[in-house]
């Protein structure tokens, strides 16, 4: 969910932040809420501020006018963005939002926004069992902390300025020592860190990804939520993680994580980053196997606070970014955050087990257009292959890249090789008889892009699902390079096909349908397949202005971390932008259809993390990141010097970012029970 400097139209040189936020909504159950029923509205919010479980009206004084009166409808104020008349504002979280309840007897209450952190990266945590640790520190295979050495006499721990996907869960029968309320977890994994301590950058992807169970205090009268322990989550069963960008809940209450920029296994050999991430990771520049990274890893919470990890090997090895999985706990809408990505879907045998299942690919019907009036674009699916996870890691381990093919970087003049673009590069490509299988689930851009799938979208990113409408959301970063005719990296005839580029991005709804085959005729086991696709919201380019935004700062800007709120109606969205000099988080009601900005990021950092959970004990929750803040691009040399040092003091030299909820401010009085 990062701008990469590696990106193959070579604009976006940054990675950005999150902030993560509880929110509020209806108290309804999951149950109820699958079956589009209307409940009751609860609110966890910081202080005080609490709708009960139970139906109530109130006015804005906080006053019960109606016990039966039932929430009708959530709207949010949309805050001005920051400027330099109040630098302190674009240096720091900055909420203005104001979010109205209004009741079915016609009252309505209004609770003003503000933002609250668990804890800054880099922070010392508890640790549960009566000392501490640190918050986003990194570690090797072996449990052992990763040491910066680059300002001699100042030796620390690596710690990460990029919080990213998490996730709120609850666990039957948890039990954690010093929780006083309810027990509550969140699942925070970490992307990156941006640079070492003595300033050095081009750390991207050279450590391997930390990830954390929190456990919180839930306060049973209010819904605030407290530290009370952090655990580093032992990865070593699963090879270490690789770049984990956005996260999901899946229905069955486990943390879905990402692996994005699958390495290139054809080169891993030589990369100066992947060496550096074997070697942080096991001490050998050449140990790690890049077929090993790529998958999707799910995180399964324990009753005290811990958690073990195994990875989905049968998803695909792509650009993982964020994950949705349908109401059927079988079909997985997955996004792609690579240049010449695709639309995949993962279809698992089973309920709520990801081990096996089918992996198929979209191919776009003629119509695409980012014209939210044009009608949609049908889309058709590719059976790329059915697997378990469990074989595709065996293959993982006993497979070199040229037993499963043969690619090459200049045209061969054999009539034996296939050219295709993928991940940013025209290749051309011969496949080992026989091995099918492997290309599938190991070489899985190359092979989609090999059997003629829709391999031209630029950084599909976020993913998510209104049930109630059965329609899903995608973020699309930007839409440049191969999206547009006449793009060397655009092919010719896949159906994704603008006339000219949009740096500023889109976000893209997808119709939901059962009875849909694959291309070769076979009836797909789901009745959550997408069956089109057409544009919901884009962004605007234009003319830097006063403060440097090349993208309206009114609009998005590089859609990333999309999540639906049911109870709501409202889909959340967060940027990952440099066209916006503070990146936002959005709110977009589908009924309405009312942009509202709800948060500021930090300049030069990025919104990340966002999870929108309708109900834990009676409270909703929206969860958000930010990251590296002060990471500057061209378009901050208005603000640069200004805000530079601002940034520092606040975020720990820059080296440092939150993670945390909203909440309601000024604190606010709870409401009875109905």
């Amino acid at each position: 969910m990062t701008q990469r400097i590696f990106s193959a139209d070579k604009k976006y040189a940054t990675e950005h932040d999150v902030v993560p936020s509880t929110l509020i909504t209806g108290a309804m159950s999951r149950r109820s809420l699958l079956r589009g029923g209307v409940g009751t509205f609860g609110a966890s919010l910081l202080g005080g501020l609490a709708l009960p479980v139970a139906g109530c009206g109130g006015d804005s004084g906080g006053k019960v006018n109606a016990p039966d009166a039932l929430m009708r409808s959530v709207s949010f104020s949309s805050m001005a963005a920051p400027n330099l008349t109040l630098p302190a504002d674009m240096a720091t979280t900055k909420v203005g939002s104001t979010m109205t309840v209004n009741f079915t007897n016609n009252t309505k209450q209004d609770f003003k926004l503000a933002y609250q952190p668990f804890f800054m990266t880099g922070d010392r945590v508890p640790d549960g069992a009566g000392g501490t640790t640190l918050a986003g520190g990194y570690y090797d295979i072996y449990g052992q902390a990763i040491i910066d050495s680059t300002v001699v006499g100042k030796e620390r721990q690596y710690f990460s300025d990029s919080p990213d996907g998490t996730t709120l869960l609850t666990v039957p029968g948890a039990k954690v020592s010093g929780v006083k309320g309810n027990t509550v977890f969140a699942v925070v994994q970490f992307e990156y860190t941006s640079m070492a301590q003595d300033g050095t950058t081009g750390m991207y992807g050279k450590l391997p990804s930390p990830i954390a169970v929190l456990t919180l205090d839930q306060n049973p009268t209010t819904g605030k939520l407290t530290l009370v322990k952090y655990h580093n989550v032992d990865t070593s069963a699963v090879h270490g993680l690789w770049i984990t960008c956005g996260a999901s809940l899946s229905p069955w209450g486990t943390h879905l994580s990402s692996e994005e920029y699958e390495p290139n296994a054809f080169t891993a050999a030589s990369d100066a980053q992947f060496k550096a991430f074997s070697q942080n990771l096991y001490g050998s520049e050449s140990q790690a196997n890049p077929y090993h990274y790529g998958h999707i890893p799910e995180v399964t919470v324990n009753v005290d606070g811990t958690a073990s990890v195994k990875k989905h090997y049968c998803l695909g090895r792509i650009s993982h970014e964020l994950v949705q999985v349908m109401p059927d706990m079988r079909t997985v809408l997955m996004g792609d955050d690579a240049t010449n990505s695709g639309l995949f879907v993962f279809v698992a045998d089973t309920e709520k087990d990801l081990s096996a299942g089918t992996l198929y690919v979209a191919k776009v019907g003629s119509g695409f257009s980012l014209d939210p009036k044009a009608a949609p674009a049908a889309l058709t699916w590719v059976k790329l292959g059915k697997a378990t996870s469990a074989e595709i890691h065996r293959l993982a381990n006993t497979l070199q890249p040229t037993d499963i093919m043969d690619v090459k970087t200049a045209d061969p003049l054999d009539a034996g090789y296939t050219k295709v673009n993928a991940n940013g590069k025209t290749e051309w490509i011969k496949l080992v008889p026989g091995m099918e299988k492997a290309a599938a689930f190991l070489e899985t851009h190359r092979y989609a892009a090999l059997v003629g799938a829709s391999m031209g979208f630029s950084k599909m990113e976020g993913t998510t699902v209104n049930i109630k409408d059965k329609v899903a959301y995608s973020a699309l970063q930007n839409c440049v390079a191969s999206m547009v005719t006449g793009n060397k990296y655009n092919t010719p005839g896949n159906g994704v096909s603008i006339p000219t580029a949009l740096n500023a991005g889109a976000v893209m709804a997808l119709n939901l349908q059962g009875g849909l085959s694959d291309t070769l005729g076979t009836a797909i086991n789901s009745v959550w397949m997408p069956k089109d696709i057409k544009a919901l919201l884009t962004g605007q380019d234009m003319v830097a202005d006063a403060l440097g935004n090349t993208a309206n700062p009114e609009k998005i800007a590089n859609p990333d971390n999309l999540k639906f709120s049911e109870k709501m109606r409202t889909l959340f969205i967060g940027e990952d932008s440099s066209q916006h000099v503070n990146n936002f988080l959005w709110s977009y009601n589908i009924d309405t259809q009312v942009l509202s900005r709800i948060m500021s990021i930090p300049a030069g950092g990025e919104s990340t993390g966002l999870h929108a959970v309708d109900e834990i004990n009676g409270w909703t929750y929206i969860m958000s990141n930010f990251q590296h803040a002060g990471d500057w691009g061209g378009i901050h040399s208005i603000v640069k010097t200004t805000l530079d040092p601002l940034i520092k003091a606040n975020y720990k030299d820059k080296a440092g970012a939150a993670v945390g909820y909203l909440t309601a401010d000024p604190v606010q009085t709870r409401l009875t029970k109905g």
